[in-house]
């Protein structure tokens, strides 16, 4: 495997701190590199900030958050050559995705297909790992540049987990050679929604296989917390970086911030709290590896297995191996990667049914209001489920601002009273758009200025097609109705 790229301390690049981001790059004591969400960056059309920063020498590397790799289909191809392309335009050394699966049903259910709109956790089970794995493969065979996937933070426990995350992500990488993008803040997240300590997850993944490192702020509220992007980062992610930095140099570490923008100035604050950490355990030294990813797919190198307590870490797999046949020396074992390869390739279809039917029930229950999952919490799904509805609200203002501009206070009332029976099935655009046609179709809210002016924009949006020979149609007759009982 090729050594990972040295990038050291950066930020999430966003249009509306573009401005602040460019002056800090290359700054001494700023920004040494950026990110940017993948799914945001048009290959002949990259924003004149990003063009500039690349003049520059900044390295740009392009973040996918809609893959969904841990999903039960098979990576989509088309999303994958635009993941590349995005690749080949910024002159990224690698591109990063998440361990979550984003989309649930379709034909391997025979069941509607949903959006989630968000990033949901993968059970971490023996099935989700040989989909995931199969899934990477396929990415990595496609993508032009190096892989590296990030641990999310969630709200829900899975029922009948097998694996650790710490567990789970080291079979990951020993069986894919794919790299690690360690979100701290995640970590953070989990250990308060889920109870998971993050300095076991940490005692337990592969340490040098991590690319890069994630750190943002959140908020807590009733006991939850929200991984919001869009406050300061508490020092308790700070500890956790920390303890990371502490046991390897990692290549690089990220500021995220996706909302609520402060000036400059905190920005350059919370990046100096950040180049504090990092200094701070550079200059204590021992016990820390270099973060150069030298786990190969099925095997472990000597620095994977010397920096790993080892009654703690074996793999999952190897674990379970043991514990029914007994242990296993090293002239009867078959190698790793021939075993769990052909495995793989035996249960990948029952494996992906079982895991397409657990995903699909478990976003129906949330984003379509059917009975919960057995062995799921009820409360915390209601959470995850409320929290689902708001992000829609909050994305479709942001991809359609005029509609909470025309619709005032009413917007977010209306859109989650919309959401609860109205499942995203293609995306946010296609979402506003229906949203609007809801509106119309409702006649709510009840003023016949508003929906004129609702009107006026579906029309404008919804597509060069004469009005007469559309499917919706219907939606301009009963919009034409509602207007003349006014």
């Amino acid at each position: 495997m090729e050594q990972i790229a040295q990038l050291g301390t950066g930020i999430g690049w966003r249009p509306e701190i573009a401005d602040a981001v460019e002056r800090m790059a290359g700054a001494d004591g700023g920004v040494d590199w950026v990110e940017v969400v993948a799914e945001n960056v048009c290959p002949g059309h990259i924003a004149e900030s990003l063009l500039r920063l690349r003049e520059r020498g900044v390295t740009v590397v392009p973040h996918g958050v809609s893959l969904g790799l841990g999903g039960a289909e098979r990576p989509d191809e088309q999303r994958l050559r635009s993941l590349a392309e995005r690749a080949e335009a910024l002159g990224a050394p690698l591109v990063t995705e998440h361990i979550a699966f984003v989309r649930a049903g379709g034909a391997l259910t025979a069941s509607p297909l949903l959006e989630a709109g968000h990033l949901l956790p993968v059970p971490r089970t023996r099935d989700a790992l040989d989909v995931l794995c199969e899934n990477v493969r396929i990415a990595q065979d496609a993508l032009p540049v190096p892989l590296a996937l990030e641990n999310i933070a969630a709200l829900i426990n899975w029922p009948g987990e097998e694996m650790t995350e710490g567990q789970f992500l080291y079979d990951l990488v020993a069986r894919t050679g794919v790299r690690l993008l360690i979100d701290v803040a995640n970590l953070h997240t989990n250990h308060v929604n889920r109870g998971e300590d993050p300095a076991k997850a940490l005692d337990e993944l592969p340490v040098e296989a991590i690319a890069y490192v994630h750190v943002a702020g959140g908020f807590e509220r009733d006991g939850v917390w929200h991984d919001s992007h869009a406050h300061p980062v508490p020092p308790q992610v700070l500890d956790i970086l920390a303890d990371l930095a502490s046991r390897v140099a990692p290549p690089g570490v990220l500021l995220e911030r996706d909302d609520n923008f402060p000036e400059p100035g905190e920005l350059e604050r919370e990046l100096g709290a950040i180049r504090g950490v990092l200094e701070k355990a550079e200059v204590r030294g021992p016990g820390r590896t270099a973060g150069t990813a030298e786990v190969e797919a099925g095997t472990e190198t000597k620095a994977t297995t010397e920096t790993k307590p080892a009654a703690e870490t074996k793999p999952a797999s190897e674990t379970k191996d043991e514990a029914e046949a007994g242990t296993v020396t090293e002239t009867e074992a078959e190698p790793v990667a021939e075993t769990e390869a052909r495995t793989v390739a035996e249960a990948e279809p029952a494996a992906r049914q079982r895991l397409g039917l657990a995903q699909a029930a478990l976003l129906s229950a949330l984003v379509a209001g059917t009975p919960v999952p057995e062995g799921f919490d009820r409360v915390r799904l209601g959470v995850q489920a409320r929290a689902l509805a708001a992000k829609r609200a909050d994305v479709v203002a942001k991809v359609a601002p005029e509609l909470p501009e025309i619709l005032g206070s009413s917007y977010r009332p209306t859109f989650v009273a919309y959401a609860q029976g109205h499942p995203m099935t293609d995306g946010y655009r296609r979402d506003a758009l229906s949203f609007a046609e809801h509106v119309l179709l409702t006649g709510r809210p009840d003023d016949a200025d508003v929906l004129r002016e609702v009107r006026r924009w579906w029309l404008e949006r919804s597509g060069p097609t004469p009005l007469s020979q559309r499917p919706t149609a219907r939606l301009a007759r009963a919009t034409r109705r509602v207007l003349l009982r006014r």
